[in-house]
């Protein structure tokens, strides 16, 4: 076979008689192929965030303290017009070195002495540069010559372009053309004028002349001189060039964006030294920004310094805006990110708790609850306002975010079972066990995140959208974690007919409660809420008020407000209703306005309910309609309706003992056990006592009486007042019949009787006491107390 003249033969030939000839060949050919290093650049880099149309957020200079960003994926236009023209006009013509500038370069070199003039090419510095400024002889001009050419037979010309322009000097501690673009003219390098370009052109083979107030005259004509040469060369018109003439140099150093600087923080941990394209949105960012700002200075007169604000795409699961702190001092941890901090979650779980509540059938959303004194193995838990309603109907006890009914639900559930169902959400401060948590779980004892309770809510506010749009099915993974990464799609799994966890009928009740009512009733913070845009929301405040919480779920966002001291402390008006409420609504208004989430029908029944207790009819009650969670076991009919008999003037209960059957009136009567209907006749006029017995009738025996104070083996202290004297220790009982007279015992002691208003007031010494109260109906009701000074 014949290739051009030359055969095979002829190079078998060579092989077979040269061997020595052919060896040193193949070490030369393998010595060029594996020159040149790779990666070329080793260099640490900053590490870049941008937003989701690539606008810079911020960066974190490089391990070496330089200001080097990662390579360029491209260089813009302008830039490369100049640098070409200033230092290498033949770069795509020539193959890595230039035989006619190295030939100028070495006569004008030999004729002075020394080396006065380079033939370098862009290639040529871009291996200079990768090693290290070598020593300038000519020794190291043949290397760079043959690396050059190496390079060139590895990468693009477009590709060698971006490593000089991402590893060229630009003056001080600034490396690359996007770093010196911000350093020097506040902008990114794709939004230079011609004399930016122009003045960065120049800098790299002069980086010193850049100092800010020296050495001006000579970059202006440095600058100057290679805007004629672009005129010169018709790549500039006329009037481009003027208006570049009468541009200033920079003055000053520009900062770089602090847009996000918590988010920066955070990326770098997994991804340092890179540029990472992220899915904030950079107005809405700067929008948060500016009211997390005009909050704090709000907040800080009551010596509140931090605060976090999170927002997320309900649909993608995408961050928009992430600000992880205020902009306060080091002293007051500014740097903190709070977002990832482990809180106490307040109030946050409560509506897990009555929606898992309604799933499971053990609840109906008007249910009467009892919100009364409680002690519970020791545990006694209050409400925010220190009130007692008596009994609340479940959904408004959430709105209303009432710890009482909260607790004692929890309790009814089950405070193991409840724990285990939390599981499913990924709250990762949640790390022990029931036991560890007590009842308090549901109030705040717990720990969570402000990332993973915005997770959370937006799991359920997915489930519930994606319950209509997927045809009534369900997604596996519904609770999966936020993303910040441009151009990636979470999993949301396969979609199922059988619910993963919680129901779309449930969820949207719990959604219905928390966009209705969440507010104390008669609070005027009220004002925040715009119901033009539907949101369900929910507060939460710690124990000591060391927490402020707000999340909010719109049909298409997530929102997450929390406020407070990063170091713990709590301050009095500290609260999730007045301190973020007010920043979580200024950050809905900015967002688009949406419609409500569509009704889950398929998901949801109707019962027939007593209109009073809110649980399921029986025929001794008034009756409504309610909108229930579909389950597939029975509710609980209603404990609260009971048939009793009437005189004929209907003023007294009466029986066959002393009426004639003929003449007994029946009748319904919404009765309440006696501490729940002592405070709920407080706040309800209509509630009606059972009327008393008429004196000639043998009674039927009810619970007539309990206790309000004290709670049953409770610890009381009893302080000494101004005057050294003991304060009293007060008793106090509530009975159906207020007008009945009852009868006081300390251990079997008569203390006296009372009538109407039913509290005693004691001066024991320390020890432990049983207390009987006893009725003229001979009702009798016991606690035993232990009284510690």
């Amino acid at each position: 076979m014949n290739t051009n003249g030359f055969s095979t033969s002829k190079i078998y030939d060579f092989i077979r008689y040269k061997p020595v000839q052919t060896a040193v060949g193949i070490l030369l050919a393998l010595a060029y192929y594996f020159c040149l290093p790779t990666p070329l650049f080793k260099d640490p880099t900053a590490t870049v965030i941008e937003a989701n149309d690539g606008t810079l957020l911020g960066a974190k200079i490089a391990t070496d303290g330089q200001w080097r960003f990662p390579q360029m994926d491209s260089v813009p236009p302008k830039f490369e017009t100049c640098i070409l023209a200033f230092e290498d006009q033949q770069f795509y013509k020539h193959p890595g070195f230039n035989p006619v500038t190295i030939a100028g370069a070495l006569f004008e070199n030999i004729a002075s002495g020394k080396v006065v003039r380079g033939g370098s090419t862009l290639t040529q510095q871009v291996i200079r540069l990768s090693r290290k400024q070598q020593k300038r002889t000519y020794w190291e001009k043949a290397k760079e010559l043959i690396l050059a050419t190496r390079l060139e037979l590895r990468h693009s010309k477009k590709n060698i372009l971006n490593l000089y322009a991402s590893h060229a000097p630009f003056g001080g501690n600034v490396v690359g053309l996007d770093m010196a673009a911000w350093r020097y003219f506040g902008l990114p390098a794709t939004q230079l004028s011609w004399a930016e370009s122009a003045t960065l052109a120049v800098l790299p083979n002069a980086p010193s002349l850049i100092y800010p107030g020296k050495n001006q005259a000579q970059l202006l004509r440095k600058r100057n001189m290679l805007l004629n040469i672009l005129l010169e060369q018709n790549k500039l018109s006329e009037l481009d060039y003027e208006l570049a003439l009468q541009e200033e140099l920079p003055q000053r150093p520009f900062a770089l964006p602090r847009t996000a600087p918590h988010l920066l923080d955070y990326i770098s941990q997994n991804h340092n030294g890179q540029r990472t394209q992220t899915t904030l949105q950079p107005e809405l960012q700067r929008q948060v920004n500016a009211i997390v700002e005009r909050h704090y200075r709000i907040q800080k007169q009551n010596e509140v310094h931090n605060m976090a604000v999170l927002v997320l795409d309900l649909n993608t699961r995408n961050v928009l805006s992430y600000v992880g702190n205020t902009s306060t001092n080091k002293e007051h941890q500014k740097d903190v990110d709070i977002i990832h901090a482990q809180r106490s979650t307040g109030s946050t779980l409560k509506p897990l708790l009555y929606a898992t509540s309604l799933d499971k059938g053990e609840l109906l959303p008007k249910q009467l609850v009892a919100d009364i004194p409680t002690v519970i193995a020791g545990y006694q838990p209050t409400n925010y306002d220190e009130t007692y309603t008596g009994a609340v109907a479940a959904d408004r006890a959430l709105a209303r975010s009432l710890n009482i009914p909260a607790v004692r639900l929890l309790r009814h559930f089950g405070l193991e079972r409840f724990r285990d169902e939390l599981n499913t959400y990924g709250i990762k401060g949640l790390r022990y066990g029931a036991d560890h948590y007590g009842l308090s779980l549901i109030v705040g004892g717990a720990e969570g995140s402000l990332w993973d309770l915005c997770k959370t809510y937006a799991g359920l506010g997915s489930t519930l959208k994606h319950y209509r749009t997927a045809e009534n099915r369900y997604y596996q993974n519904e609770f999966v974690d936020p993303n910040v990464f441009a151009r990636v799609n979470v999993a949301f799994g396969k979609s199922v007919n059988q619910k993963p966890h919680l129901g779309a009928g449930s969820i949207w009740l719990t959604f219905e409660a928390m966009k209705n009512l969440n507010r104390p009733e008669g609070d005027e913070a009220w004002e925040f809420y715009d119901s033009s845009r539907p949101v369900a929301w929910k507060t939460g405040t710690s124990f000591g008020n060391r927490d402020a919480w707000a999340i909010g779920v719109t049909r298409n966002h997530v929102v997450g407000v929390w406020v407070g001291n990063a170091d713990g402390e709590g301050r009095p008006e500290l609260t999730g209703l007045h301190s973020a409420a007010p920043v979580l609504f200024d950050v809905v208004n900015l967002l688009p306005r949406s419609e409500w989430f569509d009704t889950p029908y398929e998901d949801l029944d109707t019962v027939t309910t007593c209109s009073q207790s809110g649980y399921i009819a029986t025929p001794n009650c008034p009756k409504q309609d309610q909108t229930v969670a579909y389950v597939k076991r029975e509710y609980t009919n209603c404990p609260y309706h009971r048939q009793i008999h009437l005189s004929p003037d209907r003023k007294y209960q009466v029986n066959s003992s002393c009426e004639s059957i003929a003449n007994l009136i029946h009748t319904s009567w919404f009765v309440l056990p006696p501490l729940q209907a002592f405070y709920y006749q407080k706040n309800h006029a209509d509630y009606r006592p059972l009327p008393p017995y008429r004196s000639d009738c043998r009674q039927e025996k009810l619970a007539a009486m309990d206790f309000i104070v004290p709670k049953n083996n409770s610890v009381v202290y009893v302080p000494q007042g101004i005057d050294g004297k003991k304060q009293e220790v007060i008793l106090e009982i509530a009975h159906t019949q207020p007008e009945s007279q009852v009868f006081w015992y300390i251990n079997d002691t008569y203390l006296g009787m009372t009538q109407q208003f039913h509290s005693m007031a004691i001066q024991p010494d320390p020890g432990l006491y049983r207390i009987t109260v006893l009725d003229q109906e001979g009702n009798e009701i016991h606690r035993t107390i232990e009284i510690r000074e």
